[in-house]
């Protein structure tokens, strides 16, 4: 099945990695630190001297042997010349030992200073899209991208530094050095260099598609593990353990697949290099022996040409680890990079303005709304007064909850006008427009922290004493008595370790610490019991004095004190009035109360 995949997306193969865009991108992060890297391209061609010199010194150690040997060379003379190229070796050692320390030091620097700009730079621009892409991308995907970007900073760096870098300067120094010794052999290490660069290149070409496809394969898995381990109480409660393996399985199968047609490039590689570099080799030693027959070359220079190749051949390998490297980065890049061309969907005006909410007053004005193709409001207009409780009721997706997304600015409206004490909420940073508003969500998601944290979070300056004020005004001080670290609890990921009415008391109090003169309620206490939900309400009916608030409810019994009970039906305002008024009145209203009869609307 899997192979079969691959077969039939053999097109989708040929996507176009934007090199250019990408590369752009990390040189942004960078160059900020051009500086280090100047220094650590120095020391990398120092570093290369350093390999060539020691070659040298055996190349003379042989030539003095030699001469030696022949009698040429005085016996004390030779021991002379071998303690100085002694000393100059260990001179040398040292040298090389100092430039690595500062060759990696620079480098994990300028390293961990790019990734922790990376990761910033796109946790933040992530952070501040629209809720139209959070709820069109898996948090899964976007973990997996950032991390795998700041991986890449981290691969990309090391490319330059210990591959890319060295090769350059090797061939600067090596052929250099033969050009002085053997011309022919200097063109022939300069040829077998090109060549094997240029069958690398071709190869890491041909493969970047397959690896931009298998990549794709892996975020789609592990969106799933995210996925998977997010619901695992849905999985364990309906039993299907077994359905989830079989379809994590064929996920993982894809992955293996598309990441085995990448790898499956490399075996081609390895062995176009092997033939490429053994040929040089044949070649490189052929034409200076010629030369040591001829009297034109020691045996030392040959020795030398032959050692020194060793230089080269390294660094030629590890430039195609670059290279892949490389691909493999531009690749990941890709991925992520991709992100920063995503422009927030709703902006704010040029010039716009900090909201400061001081009566509360709202006024939806001639609204016309579209999610996609699909038509939510036309003409939809509706004044709520400051300090009044208005509650939106009517069947599932009749428009409540997305009145409300209108209100904070999670979409644009396509015409009208939504105001708040008469400015349009347009004219205002969409930030500081949410900070004014408080909210008591459905689904109450909370962060992996403390019971205290997580309240103190809708206002972090606020005293210790006004935090537990706000835990006694939810009701949550009865409960947190029973834990052994009371608000210093961890409520682990998403709250998992409340229960739904536990998670739901922690939100009213960060909304109650929160004092703002506009609140939402969205199901403010669906998730509790009868006597707790009393209790509570009593509680709200005191929160919400002196505030303007909005309150979408399915269970009609919580509603019932309300200013104005707004019933609607699909995006438009069928019915409007008190409950006293509204139960007395053929509509849909009088409908529902009779469907559910204090219970929940279906």
């Amino acid at each position: 099945m899997a192979k079969q995949e691959i077969k039939i997306n053999k097109k989708k193969l040929k996507k176009e990695i934007d090199f250019k865009y990408n590369f752009k991108e990390y040189w942004s992060f960078l160059s900020k630190y051009k500086v280090k890297f100047l220094i650590l391209m120095l020391i990398t061609f120092l570093l290369s001297l350093t390999y060539v010199a020691d070659k040298y010194i055996f190349k003379e150690i042989i030539d003095r042997g030699t001469n030696f040997s022949n009698g040429i060379l005085a016996k004390e003379t030779f021991v002379s010349i071998l303690i100085i190229l002694i000393a100059l070796f260990f001179s040398i050692l040292i040298f090389r030992a100092l430039f690595k320390w500062f060759q990696h030091s620079i480098l994990m620097r300028a390293s961990n200073d790019m990734i922790a700009d990376l990761k910033r730079k796109y946790f933040n621009h992530i952070i501040s899209l629209s809720h139209n892409f959070h709820t069109n991308h898996k948090t899964g995907s976007l973990i997996s991208r950032i991390l795998r970007g700041a991986g890449s900073i981290d691969r990309m760096n090391d490319v330059i530094v210990f591959n890319i870098a060295p090769l350059i300067t090797s061939l600067i120094v090596v052929v250099g050095s033969l050009i002085f010794f053997n011309m022919a052999a200097a063109i022939i290490l300069f040829v077998t260099a090109i060549f094997f660069l240029v069958y690398s290149v071709i190869l890491q070409n041909m493969s970047k598609p397959y690896g931009a496809y298998a990549n794709k394969k892996e975020d789609i898995e592990k969106a799933h593990i995210s996925d998977y381990l997010t619901n695992i109480d849905s999985i364990k409660y309906f039993g299907k353990e077994k359905a989830v393996k079989s379809r994590f399985y064929k996920a993982s199968e894809k992955s293996k697949m598309a990441f085995l047609k990448f790898w499956n490039f490399y075996k081609y590689l390895d062995v176009g290099q092997v033939l490429i570099l053994g040929i040089g080799l044949f070649f490189l030693i052929y034409f200076p022996i010629l030369g040591l027959l001829n009297g034109e070359l020691t045996i030392g220079e040959l020795v030398f040409i032959y050692t020194i190749y060793g230089n080269v051949v390294g660094p030629l390998f590890g430039s195609v680890h670059g290279i892949r490297m490389y691909y493999r980065s531009m690749i990941d890049f890709q991925d992520l990079f991709q992100y920063g061309k995503i422009e927030q969907e709703v902006k704010d005006k040029p010039g716009a303005k900090e909201l400061s909410i001081r009566e509360g007053e709202i006024e939806f004005k001639n609204v016309n709304f579209n999610y996609g193709k699909r038509k939510i409001f036309r003409n939809f207009n509706l004044k709520i007064p400051a300090n009044k409780k208005f509650a939106f009721v009517g069947h599932s997706g009749c428009g409540k909850t997305t009145l409300v997304k209108l209100l904070y600015r999670f979409y644009d409206i396509n015409k009208g006008e939504i105001a708040i004490n008469g400015k349009s909420i347009t004219d205002f940073k969409q930030e500081s427009l949410r900070e004014g508003m408080s909210m008591v969500p459905q689904e109450a998601i909370l962060f992996d922290d403390t019971i205290y944290n997580n309240v103190a979070f809708s206002n972090p300056k606020a005293s210790k004493r006004e935090v537990m004020r706000a835990i006694k005004f939810a009701q949550l001080d009865k409960i947190i008595r029973d834990f052994p670290k009371k608000e210093k609890t961890i409520v682990g990921e998403r709250g998992v370790k409340l229960s739904g009415g536990e998670k739901q008391r922690v939100s009213i109090a960060r909304a109650i610490l929160a004092d703002k003169k506009i609140l939402v309620l969205d199901e403010a206490t669906s998730a509790l019991d009868s006597q707790t939900e009393h209790e509570i309400q009593r509680d709200l009916e005191k929160l919400m004095q002196g505030r303007t608030s909005i309150i979408i409810a399915h269970r009609l019994s919580t509603i019932m004190h309300a200013d104005q009970i707004i019933v609607l039906k699909r995006g438009k305002i069928v019915q409007m009035g008190k409950h006293n008024e509204l139960i007395c009145q053929e509509g849909e209203y009088k409908k529902l109360w009779n469907l559910q009869k204090g219970g929940y609307i279906k």
